[in-house]
């Protein structure tokens, strides 16, 4: 998915707290699954998949889900389906984000606001009633696709691919410009094009969760910095390239989680978040992170699908 992930919100916000926006008379259906908050290390991940929500007054009680630039965003769009991925995007996070309140905040309440970078926090509104929420959440979307990820206390940064994406260049063409040399001489050795052009998606998708989780957009931190290592007995790790070293990129670290799955069996999804708190396990690796995935059509039915054919884990 597009570093766009992060344009689809409102604009900048001050730091203050402000009191929810009147809500409209009518009242929402209630969302089926209110979440528990995830555990320490542990991601929750939620999504749809637009070609199978057609129905329009659906489609219009999700768009009465968003704030008036989220609306304003939509009407911009040109293509009808550029406008309807916009609507579901913002409908799903808002509502996934009412599942950890115990559906106490209507979705239609919050608000957000985005760092110097553009990436997206919320806004929670002054209630005596409401205590802020350790909730951290990232979006991404392709055009079948789209996913929330949830994490507690952790900076988190998801990126899904289409598994049968094609590209217009040639496969190690756009490695040699975008990712480090050791990366580049891993693609180079696998012969078949199909399986090297799925490497290649699993690594783009990875490092994008990581930029994404960071927060710093891709200025912030160039896919030349970093590599991943996906092949290895400790699971997936990241290390800082000598171009890490230059001034402006102090902020690259390598104290974080990552986990790498089929979903829906189309597309490539890749979750990382922060782990603060350096827990080690066997031989030094890594403690694995919690992932639990459910397929929304939000109002309408949740199911849980973790732990089915609909995820498949591969690293």
């Amino acid at each position: 998915a597009a570093a766009a992930d992060f344009t689809l919100l409102d604009s900048p916000l001050p730091a203050r707290r402000r009191r929810p926006q009147p809500l409209p008379d009518a009242p929402l259906p209630r969302i089926c699954t209110a979440g528990e908050l995830p555990a320490l290390r542990e991601v929750h991940v939620w999504y749809l998949c637009p070609d199978e929500l057609n129905n329009q007054s659906q489609l219009n009680m999700y768009e009465e889900l968003l704030s008036p630039s989220e609306r304003e965003y939509a009407d911009s769009m040109k293509a009808t389906m550029l406008r309807k991925d916009v609507v579901l995007s913002r409908a799903l996070l808002r509502t996934t984000l009412s599942r950890y309140t115990g559906c106490k905040i209507d979705p239609r309440s919050f608000e957000f606001k985005k760092n110097k970078f553009g990436k997206p926090e919320v806004l929670w509104p002054l209630d005596d009633s409401t205590a802020e929420q350790p909730l951290h959440f990232n979006i991404s979307h392709t055009t079948s696709l789209i996913a929330c990820g949830i994490a507690i206390n952790a900076h988190i940064g998801i990126d899904v691919e289409e598994k049968k994406r094609n590209t217009t260049k040639n496969i190690l063409s756009l490695a040699r410009r975008y990712f480090t040399p050791s990366e580049v001489d891993s693609l180079a050795e696998i012969s078949d094009s199909d399986a090297q052009r799925k490497e290649f998606l699993k690594l783009w998708t990875l490092k994008e969760a990581y930029v994404k989780a960071l927060g710093m957009g891709f200025s912030g931190a160039p896919f030349s910095t970093f590599s991943i290592m996906l092949e290895t007995s400790k699971g997936i790790r990241i290390s800082k390239t000598s171009n890490a070293s230059r001034p402006g990129y102090d902020h690259l670290s390598e104290n974080w989680l990552f986990t790498l799955a089929e979903l829906n069996s189309s597309h490539y999804m890749s979750v990382c978040i922060e782990d603060s708190s350096r827990s080690q396990g066997p031989e030094d690796s890594p403690a694995p992170v919690g992932l639990k995935v459910w397929k929304t059509v939000p109002f309408v039915e949740d199911t849980l699908v973790s732990g089915t054919e609909a995820v498949k884990l591969i690293a």
